[in-house]
């Protein structure tokens, strides 16, 4: 038990300084060519937000390994102002918004914003978007919806860094939506449940019901992308 406090104690997320985050992690990944990238954006009246597990980890105190952003461009505007600047890039996933940049050896992951008007526990097909609130309503776990300014304001729209504080795993809105949309968010659940939660066998009984109700979907799974997550799931923290 005083293992557990220690712990807490210890590992309490880092405070925001008048509503936005300022800490050594976050300014590191503040670089030279992410400050370019999010300025070449601002002037074609764009915004780009620093998104997904980066702004986890930062709320945890950890350095991020890979740093994802999310625009309200299209890709047709990104590939625009990339072709201005002549900015190499790769169409890394062109249907679903998805563009990879690269600028003097670093390479920067940024998807427009999106809704998925088509789901089959596998695949989407998705329509672009100007409104983060409803981008972030598509993630899976309240963690991994909030968002980050690059002048260190949060946007969490179902308070995942209070869920953060609590230790507690959840999805966003109805649990059973969001396995729907990919069944693979069940092992997905298990794995941020495995590093985030104080103690082992504390679930929440009505994700543990959609859990079971919906685990015929992973066999629609490929068995590629279910390995990828168990060895997550094995390495554990």
């Amino acid at each position: 038990m005083l293992f557990r406090f220690l712990t807490r104690f210890f590992s309490k997320m880092p405070d925001l300084c008048n509503g936005k985050l300022c800490t050594a992690d976050f300014e590191a990944i503040l670089t030279p060519e992410l400050r370019r990238l999010a300025e070449l954006f601002f002037k074609h009246g764009h915004e780009v937000r620093i998104v997904g597990g980066a702004v986890r980890d930062l709320l945890l105190g950890k350095k991020p390994k890979d740093v994802d952003l999310a625009t309200d461009a299209t890709p047709d505007e990104m590939i625009a102002m990339f072709q201005t600047q002549c900015m190499r890039y790769i169409e890394t996933g062109l249907q679903h918004g998805t563009l990879t940049v690269h600028m003097n050896g670093s390479d920067f992951e940024v998807t427009t914003l999106r809704i998925d008007r088509v789901t089959d526990g596998r695949h989407a097909e998705v329509d672009f978007t100007k409104d983060w609130r409803l981008d972030a309503e598509r993630r899976d776990l309240t963690i991994n919806a909030m968002a980050l300014s690059l002048d260190g304001t949060l946007h969490d729209y179902f308070d995942g860094r209070g869920d953060l504080d609590r230790k507690r795993v959840a999805f966003v809105g109805d649990a059973r939506a969001r396995i729907a949309e990919d069944y693979l968010r069940i092992l997905r659940y298990f794995r941020f449940y495995g590093r985030i939660a104080e103690r082992e066998y504390c679930h929440e009984e009505d994700i543990l019901k959609a859990i079971e109700e919906s685990r015929e979907g992973l066999r629609k799974i490929a068995t590629e992308r279910i390995w990828v997550e168990m060895a997550q799931i094995l390495c554990g923290n």
